[in-house]
């Protein structure tokens, strides 16, 4: 049985001013009307019945996850008492997942990417179960690359292959860290490298038992709480938790075990990860000026605006960024606009 985790953590500060710590990315409507939550659950739903949908969050962010997805269930939501990266966090929700649907299958997703082929998402889904059911292995989701993207990490693949369904399995040789252009294009030339899109599935059973094998101080600690929903659960979670080793599970699990296997995809995911890259899906005009929220433009081009309340005029400007939210406005050369996050903790 097929059962989805969406992790929704963060710190709110890619898309900073709009996101905050207090409302990162996946809360906000920054592709579509839908927050990049609900466009992530919507997705889902043709494969997935919504009982069977987990969003795992901080304790700070459980109210806006209940706010924004009224469907699910507050029994679905998981909340980490605070963050430790993503290894603790997953082994918590499969832990909390198993017990509700023992022996279950588990695809762990971010909560802030952009799909644009969603049919295309849900059969490489579909059939990264199908080879995982009843097997020992993790099986990653790789994106094919188009360009030499310095941003992402890549996953480095052998000839070693599978099929299950319409799709190839590749063994996984190792993970890379985000490379720099020259090494990008290397990966791009060869043709055995893939994006890391944070997307993976495995049986909550071997997963489990990796985290016994690989990080022992995580599972020993997250092992010994009470059964949830227990009177204590709660308590003991909040005094535990914080006892485990702040690690991702890429470092922990995904590059010590030896049954790891990659999909190598392509259904239009983007991870969004800058304002920059947000303009790849905004409208944009004749003029090349890129709107997101409520604006007029008169005799201006290659300008990009963001607004969340107020409705920004432009008259007469070029190569302008205009980002608006409700306490501040920030006004800047286009070709500044990657360096927006900087700001923040100035």
């Amino acid at each position: 049985m097929l059962n989805v985790l969406i992790i929704a953590g963060g710190r709110g500060t890619r898309f900073w001013p709009a996101s905050t710590e207090e409302k990162p990315k996946q809360f906000l409507s920054l592709t579509t009307e839908n927050t990049m939550l609900q466009e992530t659950v919507r997705r889902l739903l043709p494969l997935i019945p919504i009982e069977r949908i987990f969003v795992c969050t901080g304790a700070k962010y459980k109210s806006l996850c209940m706010e924004q997805l009224p469907e699910l269930s507050e029994k679905n939501i998981i909340v980490e008492p605070l963050g430790r990266n993503t290894a603790p966090c997953i082994l918590l929700s499969t832990l909390y997942i198993n017990q509700i649907y023992p022996n279950s299958n588990i695809i762990v997703l971010p909560s802030d990417a952009m799909v644009t082929n969603e049919s295309e998402q849900l059969m490489v889904f579909s059939d990264a179960e199908k080879f995982i059911d009843g097997k020992d292995g993790i099986v990653t989701i790789g994106i094919t690359p188009d360009r030499p993207e310095t941003g992402y990490g890549y996953i480095h693949f052998t000839n070693e292959l599978f099929n299950s369904g319409s799709h190839e399995i590749k063994v996984v040789k190792s993970f890379k860290e985000k490379p720099d252009e020259k090494t990008a294009k290397e990966y791009l030339e060869d043709g055995h490298y893939l994006w890391n899109a944070g997307m993976f599935m495995f049986g909550a059973d071997f997963m489990i038992r990796q985290y016994k094998k690989y990080a022992a101080n995580i599972y020993h600690i997250l092992t010994s709480l009470p059964a949830i929903g227990s009177p204590s659960y709660i308590t003991e979670l909040e005094e535990k938790y914080a006892t485990c080793e702040s690690i991702s599970v890429d470092f922990a699990i995904m590059e010590k075990t030896n049954k790891l296997y990659v999909i190598p995809a392509d259904f239009g995911w983007d991870d969004v990860g800058s304002w920059i890259a947000l303009g790849r899906y905004l409208s944009r005009d004749e003029n090349g000026n890129i709107t997101k929220g409520k604006s007029r433009i008169f005799n201006s081009s290659n300008n990009v605006i963001f607004s969340s309340t107020k409705e920004i005029i432009l008259l007469d400007a070029k190569d302008l960024f205009v980002l608006e939210t409700d306490e501040r406005v920030i006004v800047g050369r286009r070709d500044s606009l990657s360096k927006v996050h900087e700001l923040r903790d100035k």
